[in-house]
């Protein structure tokens, strides 16, 4: 038998899609792995991503606990949103929105919310 040679490796063939909603379940556990203490009566992380070649925008929807540092948790999803999806969908991440939806208060501190 002889060989043919021009042929294109197996590896160099065809190409990977990874939809949109794949990526939005990775962003959405991500952020939910990233958030300190979620709320106990706190809806989980939604996101929505626009895929553009290997590139993903992402939109995080969440709900935190009251009182808390917002300002860091909200950088802590960011950063780990853009690792995962690196590292499970090898996609470049340029952007990152978080949206807070909602804050729960800590049990304790309902009363005294003004």
């Amino acid at each position: 038998m002889t060989a043919v040679t021009g042929r294109v490796a197996a590896a160099e063939r065809g190409e990977t899609r990874i939809a949109d909603r794949v990526v939005a379940k990775i962003a959405a556990q991500a952020a939910k792995e990233a958030v300190d203490d979620p709320p106990p009566d706190g809806a989980s992380p939604r996101a929505t991503v626009t895929v553009h070649r290997d590139a993903a925008r992402v939109r995080v929807s969440l709900e935190l606990g009251y009182p808390g540092d917002i300002g860091r948790q909200c950088g802590a999803v960011r950063s780990r949103v853009a690792q995962r999806v690196k590292a499970l969908a090898g996609m470049e991440v340029p952007e990152v929105a978080v949206q807070v939806e909602r804050l729960h208060p800590a049990s304790g501190a309902q009363g005294r919310i003004r």
